[in-house]
């Protein structure tokens, strides 16, 4: 059989996550790097002579023979970049969020139907070997009965020069926003289909979501999430529980067995790219990767903290202090109470 040529493709956005798109591009045998783009000369200089440097990502998306091109701008601009590609006929690799503006994302979904046009959204969590071996640890077991999603970070400590995380208008929020599609990816990953129940988010004087607590519940299967978000923590904490219907526990530590800051992004998105590939030969449009049902979450989570602000005594109250799924009691210090809502910026 003969193998098919690697495809060539661009990258749009040198920021702090394009580095390890970049070096699966390099090392995975079915992609060939072709081109990058950035508005600023400076992250484009380390590139220069090595592939063609573009300041515009219309320029880059007119490169002879480009084959996809993946999409790691700040949140706000993944829509217009995107709406770009898929209007060139391009197929697209985006960092969640797939957008900041649920509108708009639903606008991408369809553009990318109407156009046959692959359009994947990037959760490279899924991909972590410690996640991958924990729903291979639940076939043929009893179904989840609850499950835990911890994403705990300080944010300050993985941006780099990204300061646009911290404006909730380019972010499309805070922690909900940004890592919440990961989060949320995740329980979609581990339990299926799911509705949001309850959310508890806390602000801080910008209007950036530093702090949230979601919960879900299965639409399918019964089983319910808690999804605990933190951009104020001291160090980094990713981290999966679970208790199966016949009381079955099951824990696991997306950052164990990589030593040192972020070194787990490496195999992840790796993996990102092997399941681009494939819907790239699958011929899928829109859809791929999750991205919309993701933000559809994220959406909700927002939906559901409001709703609560104005109508407190309709909000579901889980138990003080414990796991609202589980009776959990969470250990002290590590992720406190949002016991506080404020409201600005949104």
């Amino acid at each position: 059989m003969t193998r098919r040529p690697p495809r060539r493709v661009g990258v749009v956005g040198l920021g702090a996550i394009s580095r390890f798109h970049l070096a699966a591009i390099d090392r995975l045998p079915g992609w060939e790097q072709v081109a990058v783009c950035d508005v600023r000369e400076a992250a484009r200089t380390p590139y220069q002579g090595r592939v063609v440097c573009y300041a515009d990502h219309r320029a880059l998306l007119a490169h002879p023979g480009l084959d996809a091109v993946v999409v790691t701008v700040p949140n706000d601009l993944h829509a217009p970049v995107c709406r770009d590609a898929l209007l060139a006929g391009v197929p697209v690799c985006v960092e969640k969020p797939l957008a900041t503006d649920l509108a708009e994302a639903r606008a991408l979904d369809r553009l990318a139907r109407d156009r046959g046009t692959v359009l994947f959204t990037a959760f490279h969590r899924r991909h972590n070997d410690r996640a991958r071996a924990l729903r291979r640890a639940l076939r043929d077991r009893a179904p989840i009965a609850a499950l835990r999603v911890r994403y705990l970070e300080r944010i300050e400590d993985h941006i780099g020069g990204d300061t646009w995380y911290l404006d909730p208008l380019r972010c499309g929020g805070g922690c909900v926003a940004d890592n919440g599609p990961n989060a949320f990816d995740l329980v979609r990953y581990l339990l299926g289909e799911v509705e949001v129940t309850s959310a508890e988010v806390v602000r801080d004087a910008h209007g950036t979501d530093r702090r949230a607590v979601v919960a879900l519940r299965s639409t399918v299967a019964g089983g319910t999430a808690r999804v605990e978000l933190d951009w104020s923590y001291p160090g980094e904490r990713k981290d999966l529980w679970l208790r199966l219907a016949d009381g079955t526990v099951l824990t696991a530590d997306l950052l164990a067995g990589h030593p040192g800051f972020k070194a787990s992004l490496w195999h992840e998105y790796a993996g990102v790219l092997d399941a681009f590939a494939a819907a790239l030969d699958a011929g899928a449009t829109a859809g791929a990767g999750g991205g919309l049902a993701a933000l559809e979450l994220v959406h909700a989570a927002y939906d559901r903290e409001r709703s609560t602000a104005e109508h407190p005594s309709a909000a579901e109250q889980p138990s003080a202090g414990e796991h609202p799924s589980t009776g959990e009691q969470p250990s002290a210090g590590e992720h406190p109470r949002t016991a506080a809502r404020t409201r600005e910026g949104r």
